[in-house]
């Protein structure tokens, strides 16, 4: 024989009786046509509110009567709700498999959405069945097995403050009421994940898509306040700001109507005149109602702002929902949106399932009568009003997807879900008992015997594979392990729409991957034009600037500063520019490091090329000035000027002149060690030359009065002692200049922005100008001795010409200094390299041009009889 078992679902909705139940009295039994009842040997119990009062504007002071039920208006996609549960005991009573002899049933009740009838409804469950007598059953032995209620979380705790003394087992597929006490929670098995991945997962969407300044609408229920006070903080520490944070009233509408009408217009100004583009929702299942009474503002109202596309961001407990006033309202302002859905699979047969369904042939559904008039606008022909009369033969899948869905929502699938978690329970039950009797030779054990509350143990730590493949399992607080789909809404004309999966929140994931999401796959608001909506408090800062915040304004709100100099920022937003590495350096734009490139002063460029064309030009004529006086080392103009010193002077100017082509090319540690030393040390002998050559002439003329003791110093070979100490003083500087600190090739990395300069670095910069400071003191010298010369006889007398080219080798040399430090890079050593052709020309010009043009133009001039001549 086969037993007899029951299965009970509740869905709860919102509340609308004002007054509490003991005022309301003992309301009567439901009419049967609004109840579904299928008789088996277990019962699962259902509440559901498939009506709704959004017409009737009633605040109910007594139980209602049928009569005033049968008034009331239907949300038809509820009704999907319904049959995922009869479809599911269906479909578990044709498994052999599972509780073989033994055939579900369910009892299904509307709750009318009063909380008044939420208690009605729980404690007939506990009665007889078509009478009202609390603990007394004379018909059916048993109670329900389970009870599973809507997604209202407001109404869950109604529920539970009459089934938990019973410890029946309660289904809930919204998020977890928020309970006055939470023995009352332990009866609570959730068809809804942890509601901390739901929020995690909408700040990982935010952050994903660099939404940082947001709008919240959030339902004035319980959870609402405790999102606002308990996640939107840690949305703030993420970085996200809110231009708005408003509430939708927590009742659909109140006796005070004109109060709530001038709410939401308030509210659609508030969302219409905000900068955000992105507006989370957090809300019920029949908040959308709400949403879309706001959003309908413009076509009743003289409303000046019009409307304009959001990116809606809902919660998984919000569903599509419209009452019949609403069926012809455009849907377009879901298009768009994107939304959080518990995980779901659709399920084989479901769909034929419902295109099955007819009036005349489910007699004992109470509901389908109510729900085929509201959803096709029509009546049966026992009806007394006078309108489209219906056949019962119209096909459910002409009907709009906002007036009823053929593919199973989410919301069906977790009842569906609950229903199969119930039966594998009591498999499972059923199977340990089993082993039990076998184990203990027991002769007799009836699955009927056992109690509700022995389920829980079972329902938390058992698994099972429902028939779509998924596996179906609960933590030990009673959550669904399970992750949230994101839905993207599109919409087409025909108040059609589609429900694209984009993405997916995996429950047991790390921060970083918690999120995957499809970008290319989501359809934006018509508004956007398919490009990735912006929502920012202002336009983002561009790489090449950072931000700053703006005074008395939210931290998402800023101004973009340009970077300074030599920084740069390769990203959007950011608080900081950063200094490049050392070798390189940013573009104009300044949110690029390019690298530097290095750069001497080589012969292959013009300006190096220029330079060693001057060294090779006065190289030569030196070596022809020093070719004549060698010719003519007999004529009395080269015998009158030191010939020896004459020559030296000579070689030394040349090699001057030579050693600028080794600060030419690219440096090396010889050239390094050279460059310093060799041009101190030849320019000393040169000026030291010049020097011995004042000094001679000045002694020369001296010598010349009667009595003068000078003739003993000209005698004696004063030249090269002049020459050789200063030659030996500057060679003892450059010895220990190599010695301690020695030239050596260097990056310079900072001198310019685009270059690495390599160049020879001094090594010690007090060296190198105590050796240029040496040169310097033998230039004034030699300068004042000339100077004090320059009234002398002139016939052969150099002494003017010595003291115009000191003069200009000394303008030279302290004109380098200024430039030498204002100059950066290459052009260092061309000031360099200027300067040391600049003052040996200037001694070779004013001092030898003279004497060869009396020894090549005028050698009339260069006779002995002119020297005698020019002394009397």
């Amino acid at each position: 024989m086969v037993a007899f078992m029951t299965l009970v679902l509740v869905l709860l909705p919102q509340r609308v009786c004002k007054l509490p139940l003991r005022k309301c009295g003992v309301c009567e039994p439901l009419p049967i046509d609004h109840q579904y009842y299928q008789p088996g040997d277990f019962i699962i119990g259902s509440i559901i509110a498939q009506n709704y009062l959004f017409l009737n504007l009633i605040a109910f002071e007594k139980c209602p009567s049928p009569e005033l039920i049968d008034d009331l208006v239907v949300m038809t996609q509820l009704y999907q709700q319904i049959m995922a549960l009869v479809f599911a005991v269906g479909e578990l009573n044709e498994n052999p498999q599972i509780l073989p002899n033994i055939t579900l049933g369910f009892n299904i009740y509307n709750s009318l959405l009063s909380a008044v009838w939420i208690y009605h409804a729980s404690l007939e469950l506990l009665s007889t069945r078509g009478g009202f007598i609390l603990n007394y059953k004379c018909d059916i032995q048993n109670y329900p097995e389970a009870i599973i209620g809507g997604p209202n979380s407001e109404l869950h705790r109604h529920m539970a403050t009459i089934l938990s003394i019973y410890k029946i087992p309660q289904f809930i597929y919204g998020s977890a009421p928020v309970m006055d006490h939470q023995t009352e929670a332990a009866f609570f098995h959730r068809l809804f994940p942890n509601g901390a991945l739901q929020y995690r997962g909408i700040l990982h969407l935010l952050l994903h898509f660099r939404w940082i300044w947001i709008g919240v609408i959030y339902l004035d229920d319980d959870l609402g306040e405790k999102f606002i006070q308990d996640v939107l903080p840690r949305f703030s520490q993420s970085g996200i700001c809110f231009e708005f944070v408003e509430r939708f009233p927590s009742e659909s509408f109140s006796n005070n109507i004109a109060e709530q009408a001038d709410d939401l217009l308030g509210l659609y100004n508030i969302v219409m005149g905000s900068t955000a583009n992105v507006v989370v929702i957090h809300g019920e299942i029949q908040t959308t109602i709400i949403l879309r009474v706001m959003l309908e503002f413009p076509a009743f109202e003289d409303v000046p702002m019009k409307r304009k596309s959001k990116v809606w961001i809902m919660t998984a407990q919000m569903e599509l929902m419209s009452l019949p006033i609403q069926r012809s309202w455009d849907i377009h302002f879901i298009h768009g949106a994107l939304s959080f859905a518990i995980h779901s699979k659709q399920v084989t047969g479901f769909s034929t399932f419902l295109h099955n369904r007819k009036p005349a042939l489910d007699k004992g559904d109470g509901f389908i009568r109510v729900f085929w008039e509201q959803a096709f606008n029509c009546v049966f022909p026992n009806s007394k009003v006078d309108e489209e009369i219906c056949t019962g033969e119209e096909k459910l899948e002409t009907l709009p997807g906002s007036v009823f869905e053929m593919s199973m929502t989410s919301h069906s699938y977790s009842i569906y879900n609950a229903v199969c978690s119930v039966a594998h329970a009591l498999h499972a039950v059923q199977s340990s008992k089993f082993k039990h009797r076998e184990m203990t030779n027991e002769k007799r054990w009836n699955l009927k015997n056992h109690q509700p509350w022995q389920l829980h143990d079972f329902l938390r730590s058992f698994s099972f594979n429902n028939s779509a493949g998924e596996k179906v399992s609960f933590d030990q607080d009673g959550n669904l392990v399970a992750g949230f789909d994101i839905i993207n809404w599109v919409t087409f004309r025909n108040q059609s729409f589609r429900r694209v999966k984009v993405g997916r929140i995996e429950p047991r994931a790390s921060e970083d991957i918690l999120l995957s999401v499809d970008d290319d796959a989501i359809v934006w608001p018509s508004r956007f034009n398919q490009a990735q909506p912006l929502s920012l408090c202002n336009e983002n800062c561009h790489p090449g600037y950072r931000r700053t915040k703006k005074e008395d304004k939210p931290f998402c709100c800023y101004d973009c500063l340009p970077c300074p100099e030599g920084k740069i920022s390769n990203e959007k937003d950011t608080d900081h520019c950063f200094q490049c590495p050392e070798d390189h350096y940013p573009n104009n734009e300044k949110d690029l490091c390019i690298p530097k490139y290095i750069v001497y002063m080589s012969y292959g460029e013009p300006l190096g090329m220029s330079l060693a064309i001057f060294v090779l030009i006065f190289s030569f004529v030196t070596a022809v000035v020093l070719g004549i006086f060698i010719k003519h080392k007999d004529t009395p103009i080269v015998k009158a000027n030191n010939r020896n010193l004459t020559y030296t002077l000579l070689i030394s100017l040349l090699l001057c002149f030579l050693c600028a082509l080794l600060f030419i090319g690219k440096p090396e540690m010889v050239s390094c060690l050279l460059q310093q030393t060799a041009f101190g040390v030849i320019f000393s002998v040169a000026v030291s030359c010049i020097l011995a050559k004042t000094m001679i002439v000045v002694l020369a003329f001296m010598a010349t009065k009667p009595g003068s003791k000078m003739k003993k110093w000209v005698r004696k070979p004063l030249a090269c002692y002049v020459v050789f100490t200063c030659f030996l003083l500057q060679a003892i500087l450059c010895t220990v200049w190599l010695a301690s600190y020695p030239p050596f090739p260097s990056l310079d990395m900072n001198s310019l922005n685009a270059e690495m300069v390599l160049k020879c670095n001094e090594g010690s910069t007090l060296m190198f100008y105590c050796v240029l400071g040496f040169l310097g003191f033998l230039a004034l010298i030699s300068f004042s001795v000339a100077f004090l010369a320059r009234k002398l006889p002139d016939t052969f007398n150099e002494a003017k010409f010595i003291t115009f080219s000191m003069l200009i080798f000394c303008s030279v040399w302290l004109s380098f200094i200024p430039a030498y430090l204002s100059t950066k890079g290459k052009y260092m050593v061309a000031a360099e390299i200027f300067s040391i052709l600049a003052s040996s020309a200037g001694l070779l010009v004013c001092i030898f041009s003279p004497k060869c043009y009396t020894i090549v133009v005028r050698p009339d001039l260069n006779r002995r009889e002119q020297l005698r001549r020019t002394f009397k």
